[in-house]
């Protein structure tokens, strides 16, 4: 830990109006509670209120995973973790299980979590009616009246155009049958990992100075009609081409050198686990290979 430095960073008179507010929004699943929004040595945009969460969270005893997109070791992952360590000397780790604290952005791990587990979410644009009221007074009378006919508007017209619904991420779900929430921008793929979540989930939005919660065994259901029910991202029966998983969320890349399409797992952790488990002599050539094309 830095000398002369606060632990993880803040004061404790920020990090209990961060703990207060979480507390709130826990309280009222899926509300947008404001709070003060602190600086922090990170651009807006790029996990400031993920950060916050975790820095007024933080104890000497938890184990902190860091993943950006799916990944580990992306620069924004590997940042925030060298931060968070710097100024706590906490005990950082690659696998979802060993982990207390987990910050993520766009991504829920494909391990499913634990009651023990907290997983922190950073979120862009905290509020689903933003593209149909720009009025931050105007939404939050919308959520206090339950008037959500803006958001299925919206659903209904991607039908009309497309013939499905075809929000590809931060697709809006219904929380404890009362508000409607943006599940910050993760994949159609990860909306069914919060439904009935053994762990808290919250999510930060730094910039809109906004936290909102989905306490533990609480219903998440994403909108969807019913005669056009809600559907994940489709990959066709194709596979990891490294472990060869096909449960897990594909990301389509393509080989610089032949120019064909290939497919990879997201998250790069699962994925590795799974190789160390069917392989693990070879494994180590194989996660580097991952680690390539991240």
């Amino acid at each position: 830990m830095m000398q002369n430095e606060n632990f993880a960073y803040f004061d404790e008179g920020a990090k209990k109006e961060i703990r207060r507010a979480t507390l709130k929004a826990v309280a009222i699943p899926g509300y947008q509670v404001p709070f003060a929004s602190r600086e922090v040595p990170i651009g807006r945009g790029w996990g400031t209120g993920g950060l916050q969460l975790t820095l007024s969270l933080i104890g000497k005893e938890d184990i902190l995973k860091v993943i950006d997109q799916g990944a580990d070791e992306s620069v924004n992952a590997v940042s925030i973790k060298k931060f968070v360590q710097k100024t706590t000397n906490v005990r950082c780790t690659e696998e979802t299980s060993e982990a207390t604290l987990i910050q993520s952005r766009h991504r829920i791990p494909e391990v499913p979590l634990t009651k023990e587990q907290i997983i922190v979410l950073q979120v862009p644009e905290p509020e689903p009616l933003r593209d149909i009221e720009k009025s931050e007074r105007k939404t939050k009378a919308l959520h206090a009246e339950e008037e959500y006919s803006g958001a299925w508007l919206k659903l209904f017209e991607q039908i009309m155009m497309h013939g499905s619904m075809t929000t590809d991420a931060d697709h809006p779900v219904l929380v404890n049958g009362r508000y409607v929430m943006a599940p910050s921008p993760i994949p159609r793929f990860d909306n069914k990992k919060m439904n009935q979540s053994d762990a808290l989930i919250l999510l930060g939005a730094g910039r809109e100075k906004k936290i909102y919660a989905v306490p533990p065994y609480t219903d998440v259901q994403s909108l969807a009609f019913e005669d056009y029910t809600f559907r994940v991202e489709n990959f066709f029966g194709r596979s990891c081409r490294l472990c060869g998983s096909t449960n897990t969320f594909l990301d389509e890349l393509i080989e610089e050198e032949t120019k064909k399409l290939y497919y990879q797992c997201n998250d790069t952790s699962y994925c590795m686990s799974l190789l160390n488990e069917h392989d693990p002599i070879d494994a180590l050539p194989k996660e580097k290979e991952v680690l390539k094309h991240v």
